[in-house]
């Protein structure tokens, strides 16, 4: 099982990622959403926000189901899809990644992966 420190490593990867979309296809599909990250088998929950500039700082969480967009996934899963190792298409497909989000936001997200 990753460990805490591995799981926020993680977390800055996918951001730096996020960071390399092209500027206007990231302002065209991006909406100020706040998201969260739950990490179940550590107990633990991280949150950010969305907008046209990226992604800010991931920070510790204390109420992840209040985030507009909600993600839950395991502390392995989480390390093997910021290693690109696993999918995120095929982590939800097979429900090693759950997404709490309304039907536009998910369209949204989708468009920028």
């Amino acid at each position: 099982m990753a460990n805490e420190e591995d799981c926020r490593a993680a977390l800055g990867r996918i951001a730096e990622r996020l960071a390399e979309v092209d500027a206007d296809r990231l302002a065209e599909h991006a909406v100020d959403r706040t998201i969260s990250c739950r990490i179940p088998d550590l107990g633990l929950a991280y949150r950010t926000r969305l907008h046209a500039g990226g992604l800010d700082e991931f920070e510790p969480d204390g109420d992840p189901k209040a985030a507009q967009i909600r993600l839950i996934v395991g502390s392995d899963d989480l390390v093997a899809m910021a290693g690109d190792e696993l999918n995120p298409a095929k982590a939800w497909a097979a429900g090693r990644l759950r997404i709490e989000a309304s039907i536009f936001d998910l369209l949204r997200l989708r468009k920028l992966l």
